[in-house]
């Protein structure tokens, strides 16, 4: 998502310093934009004078201290909310007076992570789509503690992005993922039940409720693991039995079939 969130933001016209844990982390990811946007030159949907003025405005780094500069900064690392919370403390004691600060999470409440950056005032979640280079929809999502001024302006950064935002109260899941999982989980659990076989399932879903992609195929995409956590999240802060992960999902973490990124999860993309 990192590198994705930096090329819309880079895309927009802004400058962008993209800092990861290591200067390699940071270098590769921007490698992965390069390689994103080479394809949408071969394409000829972007200009190559564009890309390579796109690719300019991104500076990788592994040193904190260069976040000082920045008017937005999005943390977007692990879906854990002990190393959020950890990130988010050095970066609230880095970050310039006034700075915007946000957190790209899916589910965790924004209203913890925005008091371990000792700035809730000025924090909120600005939530990304995977990908978020293509997918329009982001979610601003309004912690207790925000002020109206830091929902405001979060929104209309997000709108500069050619992005539809959307305000959305800070409840687990928020309002994509709250709907989604659950019907991703039942998917699961049908197959599971011998209802219909997956190919069968996503069909489905494309030809019968105009989806673009059956439960599947999506849950390859967003990743096995990804979605796991997504889930106990939601059943550990909603309750719901519906959230709780299928038996398949955990089985499919343990052996490693995480979707796409390593090859194979419902499907097989090894081919």
């Amino acid at each position: 998502m990192a590198g994705g969130i930096a090329e819309v933001v880079a895309h927009a016209g802004h400058d962008v310093v993209l800092r990861s844990r290591t200067r390699d982390g940071a270098t590769t990811t921007r490698d992965g934009v390069a390689s994103a946007t080479a394809r949408r030159v071969a394409k000829g949907s972007l200009a190559e004078a564009d890309r390579e003025a796109l690719l300019g405005r991104i500076q990788p780094t592994d040193r904190l201290e260069d976040l000082a500069a920045c008017d937005v900064i999005i943390e977007s690392i692990v879906e854990d909310a002990a190393a959020k919370r950890a990130i988010l403390a050095e970066v609230g004691r880095v970050a310039a007076p006034g700075a915007l600060l946000a957190t790209n999470t899916s589910t965790l409440p924004v209203e913890d992570l925005a008091a371990a950056s000792g700035r809730a005032g000025e924090f909120c979640g600005i939530h990304f789509f995977n990908p978020a280079t293509a997918l329009p929809l982001v979610e601003v999502v309004r912690p207790a503690s925000a002020t109206p001024a830091t929902v405001a302006r979060a929104i209309e950064f997000v709108r500069g992005l050619g992005k539809e935002p959307i305000e959305v109260a800070d409840r687990a899941g928020f309002v994509v993922n709250a709907l989604l999982f659950p019907y991703l989980n039942a998917a699961v659990a049908m197959h599971e039940a011998g209802v219909a076989s997956i190919a069968d399932i996503d069909a489905a879903m494309r030809g019968g409720a105009a989806h673009p992609m059956g439960p599947f195929a999506l849950l390859d995409l967003v990743g096995i693991d990804t979605a796991v956590a997504i889930l106990d999240t939601l059943h550990a802060r909603l309750g719901d039995p519906a959230c709780e992960p299928r038996p398949t999902l955990r089985a499919m973490v343990r052996e490693g079939r995480l979707g796409r990124k390593t090859g194979r999860g419902f499907h097989d993309y090894r081919a």
